[in-house]
């Protein structure tokens, strides 16, 4: 009799932990609409990240927007110590439930490597799902290169891709990049997309775009390779794009078609489109 009490107890328990649980999981997001972080200075102008929810409390999209005379004015020189110049945005509350914790602008007034691939004047748009104190531990040199190095599982790599050595970055990690890519198959670079990797877990999602892309005032969206599972929870992308505002006067870029981890993978098949 006991023992059959003590059993009808540990299920109780079980199941009410169930409940628990599941209320948290369902318990509803923001309400519907478009939400703004705070303004950060850019150039002649400013930036701000924002987040768009839909009727059933969950993240579509999450990007920024860029005032057009963030262009001008933008230093034409790299620091001392790095290729470019960051830009950290901060996100609006409302993206918590995204899973990503900041955005950070990258501004390469020459490029990066690889020569003649991504050494023309470029952004690189970090998606961050790591907190900036996080990203200040990787130096990616000495003991901690072999962890920004650490090849991720198969199935965290999104089909196609590699990660080259020597992509390794401070505050990064490193990149896999695309090889089927224009820009690796003799034509120009104007925008692509990247995903960075720290200690085998992605840490970010990166757009890149050149200036002068940016300067024809472009309207575009592309699928993005996925790949078959994340290692963390957080709304992926399926397409991302750039879309210039002429009333507004500022860019958007964005990652579009959020979908809750695994979820995506079954749009993983979808092509590449012009990465």
């Amino acid at each position: 009799m006991i023992a059959k009490r003590l059993i009808e107890a540990g299920l109780s328990i079980i199941v009410m932990t169930l409940i628990l649980g599941c209320a948290e999981f369902t318990k509803p997001g923001p309400r519907a609409g478009i939400y703004d972080g705070p303004s950060s200075d850019i150039g002649g102008g400013h930036a701000h990240a924002y987040i768009k929810i839909d009727n059933d409390g969950r993240p579509t999209a999450i990007g920024i927007k860029l005032s057009e005379s963030a262009l001008a004015g933008l230093p034409a020189e790299p620091p001392g110590d790095a290729d470019g110049w960051e830009y950290v945005l901060s996100l609006p509350k409302e993206a918590a439930i995204s899973g990503y914790n900041h955005i950070g602008i990258d501004w390469n007034p020459h490029g990066h490597i690889p020569p003649g691939v991504y050494d023309k004047p470029h952004f690189d748009f970090h998606f961050c799902l790591i907190s900036v104190e996080q990203r200040e531990k990787i130096t990616a040199k000495g003991e901690d290169l072999a962890r920004a190095h650490r090849a991720p599982d198969p199935e965290l790599m999104p089909e196609g891709y590699i990660l080259p050595e020597g992509t390794e970055v401070p505050r990064m990690g490193a990149h896999a990049i695309y090889p089927k890519a224009p820009e690796f198959n003799k034509l120009p670079f104007a925008k692509t997309f990247i995903y960075g990797f720290y200690d085998g877990q992605m840490i970010f999602l990166e757009p890149m775009m050149t200036k002068a892309f940016l300067e024809t005032k472009p309207n575009t969206m592309d699928p993005v390779k996925l790949p078959m599972t994340y290692s963390k929870h957080a709304y992926y992308p399926t397409s991302y794009g750039v879309k210039y505002n002429a009333n507004e006067r500022e860019y958007e870029i964005s990652l579009e078609g959020l979908c809750p981890g695994s979820s995506c993978s079954s749009l993983r098949n979808a092509p590449a489109g012009n990465m």
